[in-house]
C-alpha cells in the first residue's frame, strides 16, 4: 500500500482536505514547474528550438501510460467538453438510433448529444440511477432493452461523480460492441485510480482532465482516439494538424493534408509554456506509484470513513459498488443545507453533491484526516 504522500503537497496538518473529485492540490513539484515555466514565458527568447515539442511529446506520452495507449493515439485538449465536441463531429449517429447516457451525468458526455439529438433524428436515453446503486446492471439492461431503438453510442463516466458509483467498463464496453454500438467514456474520475487499459477496453473515445485525480492544472486534459476514429476532421482547424504547414519554411502551406495519429485532433493554441509541464508531472507522479498501491490506499481511508460513520444515520453505497476513492453520504432526511460550510468552519472539506456529502481522498490523506472528518461531522452533522 501506498503511504502518504502529504510532505510532497503544500498542506498544513490542520487542513483535512477530503475533496479530490473537485479539484486536487498541486504537488510541491507541480508548483515549482510552474513557477519555473512562467519565467520561460517571461523571457521567450532563451526557449530552444525545440522546447514546444518537447512539451507536447512528453505531456502525451505521460498520459498514455496511465491509460496503456501509444502516445500517438492521444490528443492534446483543454477540456472534456472539447473532447466530446471533437467526437461529437467524428461519430456518426444514424437517425432513429439513440444514445445511452446516465442520469444526472457530468454535462460532458451528456449534453453534446442532447443538443444533437433534434437535428440529428436521434434520440438520448437516461440510464435512471438505481436505487440499489449497481449502476453497472442498470447500463446492462438499457444496453439490451428489448423493442428499443438501435444503439449507436453510450456516452457515460467510468465513476459517477456525485454517489462514487463505479462502473464495470469492461462488460460495458463488450455489451455496447455486440450491439455494434461506439463507447465514449469520461474517465475524469478514473484515470490515475483505477488501472485502465484501453488496449483491452477499446473505446472510440476515452476523455480526462488533469485538475482532479492526476494532481495538475486547468486547462489541461487528453484524449484517447481509436485508430479506426483517426481520420476524421478535427474541431479546430490548424497549423499543428496539418503534414507541412510552418512558418519556417518558405512555403508556408507546403501539405495541408492531414497528419497521422490522434494529433490531428490537437487543440488550437497548444504552446501551453505554464501548464503542459506541470500536467506532464502530475501525471508521471501518479504513474511512478502505481494503481494498485494507490487504490490500497484510497480504499482503506473511505472503508475507514464508512466504518467510522456507521451510527451516524447516513447511508453509503456497498462497497463493491463504489469507486476505492469516493465516499458519498446519503441523508435519509436531507442534508442540512448549510452542513458543507460548518464543515469548513473547522477546517474539514467536502463537496455537497446532488443531496449528498461526497468525501474523496487522495494520496496526501491519511487516517489522521478520517478520524479528524469522524469526530467532526459528529460535532456538527448530527
Amino acid at each position: 500500500m501506498l503511504p502518504s504522500q502529504r510532505a510532497l503537497f503544500d498542506m498544513p496538518r490542520d487542513v483535512c482536505f477530503l475533496n479530490a473529485a473537485s479539484w486536487s492540490p498541486l504537488p510541491l513539484a507541480v508548483q515549482e514547474a510552474g513557477r519555473a515555466a512562467i519565467g520561460r514565458k517571461g523571457q521567450p527568447w532563451k526557449l530552444d528550438a525545440g522546447f514546444q515539442a518537447q512539451q507536447y511529446d512528453r505531456a502525451r506520452k505521460a498520459a498514455a501510460a496511465l491509460i496503456g495507449a501509444d502516445s500517438v493515439d492521444v490528443a492534446l485538449i483543454p477540456s472534456v467538453g472539447y473532447g466530446v465536441s471533437t467526437a461529437g463531429k467524428v461519430l456518426k449517429i444514424p437517425r432513429g438510433s439513440r444514445v445511452l447516457v446516465l442520469q444526472d451525468d457530468h454535462t460532458s458526455p451528456v449534453l453534446e448529444w442532447m443538443s444533437r439529438a433534434e437535428a440529428g433524428g436521434f434520440s438520448v436515453e437516461q440510464v435512471k440511477q438505481p436505487a440499489d446503486g449497481d449502476w453497472t446492471s442498470a447500463v446492462l439492461a438499457a444496453i439490451d432493452r428489448a423493442g428499443a431503438a438501435p444503439l449507436a453510442l453510450v456516452s457515460i463516466s467510468s465513476v459517477h461523480w456525485s454517489d462514487g458509483g463505479a462502473l464495470d467498463m469492461a462488460r460495458i464496453a463488450k455489451a455496447a460492441k455486440a450491439k455494434g454500438s461506439a463507447l465514449l467514456v469520461d474517465a475524469t474520475h478514473d484515470v490515475g485510480v483505477r488501472k485502465i487499459d484501453v488496449k483491452t477496453l477499446d473505446p472510440d473515445f476515452l476523455i480526462f482532465p488533469t485538475y482532479k485525480w492526476v494532481l495538475g492544472p486547468y486547462g489541461r486534459a487528453f484524449m484517447y482516439v481509436a485508430k479506426r476514429h483517426q481520420n476524421g476532421v478535427p474541431l479546430e482547424q490548424t497549423a499543428g494538424a496539418r503534414r507541412a504547414v510552418s512558418a519556417e519554411d518558405t512555403l508556408y502551406f507546403r501539405d495541408v493534408s492531414y497528419t497521422d495519429g490522434a494529433k490531428r485532433y490537437d487543440m488550437g493554441e497548444r504552446d501551453h509554456f505554464v501548464s503542459m509541464e506541470m500536467a506532464a508531472i502530475g501525471m508521471e507522479m501518479m504513474a511512478a506509484w502505481g494503481n494498485a498501491p494507490i487504490v490500497a490506499r484510497l480504499s482503506m481511508l473511505t472503508d475507514l470513513l464508512a466504518d467510522g460513520l456507521a451510527n451516524t444515520g447516513v447511508q453509503v453505497l456497498d462497497k463493491k459498488l463504489r469507486a476505492p476513492h469516493v465516499l458519498s453520504l446519503a441523508f435519509p432526511k436531507g442534508m442540512a443545507p448549510d452542513l458543507p460550510k460548518r464543515l469548513a468552519a473547522e477546517n474539514v472539506h467536502a463537496a455537497p453533491r446532488l443531496g449528498r456529502l461526497r468525501i474523496s481522498p487522495h494520496v496526501y490523506n491519511d487516517e489522521e484526516d478520517v478520524e479528524r472528518f469522524v469526530e467532526v461531522f459528529k460535532k456538527v452533522g448530527l
